[in-house]
């Protein structure tokens, strides 16, 4: 399988702001961390050892706290998920989720996404890929920190197997727009946003904590799917 072997950019999607965090938290990440999360390499990773099965592997990029994720992985229990995220509290309630509703088919990563998908997701791996409410960098000048571009829009396409989907979904209408262009601009994609099965995936999507937010302000919530063309 081949994989590109150098990070995609270096303008950062994301700033690190850790915050405070619990004693729950830490202890989650100091006791669940060994069982379910995934240390740091620049090998690609062999799914069916990470998981200890053959299953399709879903991928949450920025998973937050973890609660779309956890809720995801309890109601499909025929799939493998991995989360990445880069803010220690979240993981550290993800792992708290996993222990409690006892699920297996989850592992967790404390890292920027683009160099795990760069450097440790094989080819044509993933049978999805989920993107929730990223940072929509609303500032004209900060747009280009936004993490849906077209090379990162390629990369999930290389690390898509022909027919996976990628599920995005944001209440900027902005940054929904962008997508939109950035998406339909390549090749290898297919909107599916309005077709069956996907309008069903979409419905069953749980809430999370920045949507939640984001309808609060009144804004409105836009899921997106895009097919990697079989």
């Amino acid at each position: 399988m081949t994989l590109i072997s150098k990070p995609l950019r270096s303008i950062r999607s994301f700033v690190r702001r850790e915050g405070n965090i619990t004693p729950g938290q830490e202890r989650a990440l100091k006791e669940l961390w060994p069982l379910y999360g995934i240390e740091p390499g620049d090998t690609p990773f062999d799914f069916v050892a990470v998981f200890g099965r053959d299953a399709p592997v879903i991928l949450e990029i920025g998973f937050g706290n973890g609660e779309a994720l956890a809720a995801e992985a309890e109601v499909h229990p025929e799939n493998n998920y991995l989360g990445i995220e880069v803010h220690r509290p979240g993981a550290g309630i993800l792992l708290r989720r996993i222990e409690s509703l006892g699920l297996k088919n989850v592992r967790v990563l404390l890292a920027d996404a683009q160099d795990i998908l760069s450097a440790r997701i094989p080819e044509a791996s993933l049978a999805g890929v989920r993107l929730f409410f990223p940072d929509p960098w609303p500032k004209k000048r900060h747009n280009k920190r936004r993490l849906v571009q077209p090379e990162f829009a390629g990369l999930i396409v290389r690390q898509l197997r022909a027919g996976g989907y990628f599920h995005l979904a944001t209440d900027w209408p902005d940054y929904a727009d962008h997508m939109v262009a950035v998406l339909s601009a390549t090749p290898e994609l297919i909107d599916v946003s309005g077709q069956t099965p996907f309008t069903d995936m979409v419905a069953a999507r749980a809430q999370t904590r920045f949507e939640r937010r984001g309808l609060d302000q009144g804004n409105p919530i836009r899921d997106l799917v895009y097919q990697r063309r079989p």
